[in-house]
């Protein structure tokens, strides 16, 4: 009892220390849910209509895309330029797609698969040409074709533990490949679908169709007097801020910006080669020139030279060099060498030794059978028997088709292979086939089996070029970066804030130059490589205005950066003051033209404005509506007076107006229709065109709908 007294004699602290636990627990869940909600929201590279697209899933895009590229143009790899550029496409596709798939799932448009297959059967749409099945006598797609590589791909995957592992792998690619044409068939075909009903709701008539056509015959010659707006002093015209804001107000629309910019001032530094930097590579480079003279192992020599352009073993057309190297090889005779040069475009230090010219196709054709076995043994062994039946006359796609492969013939070009790195099992493949007479069978061994290739056609032949070429860029180094990098940060400690920078820089060496309106779209700072770390540094909501930024290290490993943030436009209109040097205009320029308005109010002829100091005249011929004029003596384009001498008859004066450049006045001198026929239909067709170039620009209105969010500084 004494027991349970002293437990009831603690209650109400037992009962908040249980509480202060309860609490605990539910605030550290919390916690935990807050921070798996904060890194998934970090994780997000953009959102259309509330759908987030996830870092993942771009980047399983982008892969595609690449994969592409890397199939159809036989690129290894992509550089960081081409990548930048491929994203940007990539988001662009998948932004565009989601808006057209959100208004057609609204409306019930779909691309059925009998509407694919009809576009597919046609075989008239751009990108069907792009794809490698064609008819080999016209050169165009041929669905026949397809329809046989599809079928062949599935009996494929049925068997393919007896097909040789690169076949399957280039096969499953140009499937791969055909799926991606697929879906951007479906795709293009879905917006078509979208554009054309919006271009249907947009109807012309027989009315409107001959409005057109006489706006655009119907010709005008005038006698037009002009006040320009710079006969009046801008100091002599006084704005306040009353009609400054109400000039906003009427021209707000043109300051809506769908996304946020941010503006920047910054210093960056490039850092180049010092004059020991330049000594230590003309010494290098004249041993090079010695030991390439004395001849030797040219690919050891080239490849310890440092230079960018490795030595191939396989002559090879000019055209994959610089342009500084390919102008040169033509004049060149064997064995000549060319002694180290600067060259200014490339900032780079050149020897060129031409060993050997040949004359070679630039495209072969070819057909081969990949041979694969147990051990090499078996698969060598497989490959003399096929070799043996093919010598007796057996046809080579009968014998493709027993192991099976189709033997399709395909085309190899000198840039499939030219320029590439290769190692020697792939230099001795396309050493014997582009060296093969047409309608040799050769077999090719390998260290993991056999190839028998023929081939079917050589084409273009070109001269190609066994030549050494060393070109190294003029590098600074270690100790000159390092100089520079201190010397930089040592300028921006001193000077820790934008008047300091601005005060001080010039007599340091430096220059501050500023930026307005930049978008984080725009992925690099001051057109300078890898700065992606400034750009999160910009565009993070915690950055304040004037802050400076850290010191970056960027471009290719030879520029420093430092920013000042110095605005933030966020999405929506701009407020007035943002704007206010463009109001400031607007406004004088209305004043002008009232002031010289009622300069030219009395008058009732061309010769009373003539009378106006600063008034200047012309005569303008061949004038329409559907046109605006352009005046040789204010030096503007003027739609208005298109639009008054339409409306003024002959011989009458009309005036004063305002224009762009000036206040106007004219008289009309003649009037005549150009020798153009009126033709319904044709003109129908033009109403149609302008409909559907209407009706293209619905993108934008959908973009600003859907609240876009483009997050992909922060991973690119």
């Amino acid at each position: 009892m004494a027991t349970l007294q002293k437990i009831r004699s603690k209650g109400p602290l037992l009962v908040i220390v249980i509480g202060v636990a309860l609490f605990a627990f539910i605030a550290e869940e919390a916690m935990r849910s807050i921070q798996s909600a904060s890194n998934e929201s970090r994780q997000q590279v953009g959102e259309i209509y509330g759908k987030k697209l996830s870092v993942h899933e771009f980047q399983n895009m982008v892969d595609e895309y690449a994969e592409i590229i890397r199939f159809t143009n036989g690129n290894a790899s992509l550089n960081d330029a081409q990548m930048t550029q491929l994203r940007d496409q990539v988001w662009n596709t998948y932004v565009n797609s989601k808006l057209i798939e959100h208004e057609a799932e609204k409306l019930g448009l779909t691309v059925t698969d009998a509407e694919l297959r009809a576009i597919v059967v046609a075989g008239n749409n751009p990108l069907l040409a792009q794809t490698p099945f064609r008819n080999e006598k016209t050169g165009r797609f041929d669905v026949t074709v397809l329809d046989k590589f599809l079928t062949d791909h599935k009996e494929m995957q049925n068997n393919a533990s007896q097909m040789p592992n690169e076949y399957l792998e280039y096969v499953n690619g140009l499937y791969r490949y055909w799926l991606f044409i697929e879906k951007s068939l479906r795709q293009e075909c879905l917006a078509q679908k979208y554009q054309v009903l919006l271009s249907q709701a947009l109807i012309s008539n027989k009315i409107c169709n001959t409005a057109t056509f006489n706006d655009r015959t119907n010709e005008y010659n005038v006698h037009m007097a002009a006040l320009p707006y710079s006969t009046v002093n801008d100091v002599d015209i006084k704005v306040d801020d009353s009609e400054l804001k109400a000039k906003y107000e009427e021209m707000k629309e043109r300051f809506k910006q769908t996304v946020e910019s941010r503006d920047i001032k910054y210093i960056t530094v490039q850092v180049k080669a010092s004059a020991a930097d330049k000594a230590a590579l003309d010494k290098d480079m004249n041993e090079t020139a010695q030991a390439l003279a004395a001849g030797g192992d040219i690919a050891k020599i080239v490849r310890e030279s440092g230079s960018v352009i490795a030595y191939s073993e396989l002559p090879v057309s000019k055209n994959i060099f610089p342009h500084d190297i390919a102008s040169q090889l033509d004049s060149m005779t064997t064995g000549q060498m060319k002694a180290p040069y600067y060259y200014a475009a490339d900032n780079t230090m050149n020897i060129i030794k031409l060993l050997n010219k040949v004359s070679a196709p630039d495209s072969i054709q070819l057909r081969q059978i990949q041979v694969a076995g147990a051990d090499v043994e078996a698969a060598k062994k497989t490959a003399d028997s096929i070799m043996t039946a093919l010598n007796n006359g057996t046809p080579f796609d009968s014998i493709a088709k027993k192991y099976n492969q189709t033997g399709e013939k395909l085309w190899i070009t000198s840039r499939n292979y030219e320029g590439t790195t290769m190692d020697a099992e792939n230099m001795k493949y396309i050493k014997t086939v582009t060296n093969m007479p047409v309608n040799a069978i050769e077999k090719i061994d390998f260290s993991q089996g056999c190839v028998i290739a023929q081939v079917t056609d050589r084409r273009a032949m070109i001269d190609k070029y066994d030549v050494a070429v060393v070109k190294c860029p003029v590098e600074f180094s270690k100790e000159t970066y390092s100089k520079a990098y201190n010397d930089f940060s040592q300028f921006i400690a001193s000077n820790p804030t934008l008047k300091d920078l601005e005060a001080n820089s010039l007599k340091n060496g430096y220059n501050v130059q500023e930026r307005k309106d930049l978008y984080s779209s725009e992925h690099y700072v001051g057109g300078i490589t890898n700065t992606r770390d400034a750009m999160r540094w910009i565009f993070n909501e915690d950055t304040e205005k004037g802050t400076v930024s850290p010191l970056y290290e960027c471009g290719d490993n030879d520029r420093m950066l430092v920013v000042v943030l110095t605005g933030i436009h966020e999405a929506g209109y701009r407020p007035w003051e943002d704007v206010k040097d463009l109001l400031t205009q607007e406004v004088i320029k209305d004043k002008k033209a009232q002031m010289l308005t009622e300069q030219m109010a009395t008058a009732k002829s061309i010769a009373d404005v003539m009378k106006v100091k600063g008034a200047v005249s012309d005569t303008i011929k061949h004038i329409t509506f559907s046109a605006s004029a352009f005046v040789m003596k204010t030096g503007a384009s003027e739609p208005m007076l298109s639009a008054v001498a339409s409306m003024t008859e002959r011989g009458k004066f009309s005036g004063p107006f305002k224009g762009n450049n000036a206040v106007y006045a004219l008289q009309v001198i003649g009037k005549n229709k150009s020798a153009e026929k009126f033709d319904a239909k044709s003109e129908e067709s033009v109403e149609e065109m302008n409909n559907m170039r209407a009706a293209s620009r619905f993108i934008n209105d959908l973009y600003e709908n859907a609240e876009v969010t483009d997050n992909r500084y922060l991973f690119f």
